[in-house]
């Protein structure tokens, strides 16, 4: 049996929850959820993988106007679009499977601030 978590719905479902609206529903669940740490993990990851592909995808799009390079950039941010559908497919399954899947660097770095 999979432990419980806010609003009563198994860990892996709240998990998979956290990813739905990106960084949106990953911090609603951070704020609300107290005591699961598997939602946690996954509430703050979604909120800071998120935020960090949208900010870059950000910076990338105010430079687009610049002849040439405009074009490289805009190719870059439809790869990280790309990117951004891909992973959040994949870390909804993951949450789902039960699975506290780490993206590099920002995982390990969720993981430890979700254990103080």
């Amino acid at each position: 049996m999979r432990g419980k978590s806010l609003f009563d719905l198994d860990e892996n479902v709240s998990g998979l929850l956290c990813y739905l609206l990106g960084c949106i529903s990953g911090i609603i669940y951070f704020v609300l959820e107290k005591s699961n740490k598997f939602v946690r993990f996954h509430a703050l990851q979604s909120t800071v993988w998120f935020l960090l592909l949208f900010i870059v995808n950000f910076v990338l799009g105010f430079f687009t106007w610049i002849p040439i390079i405009g074009a490289i950039l805009g190719f870059a941010q439809w790869l990280i679009g790309l990117l951004s559908l891909a992973s959040w497919v994949y870390l909804m399954v993951m949450a789902y499977k039960g699975s506290t899947f780490k993206i590099p660097i920002i995982g390990d770095a969720v993981e430890n601030q979700i254990n103080k």
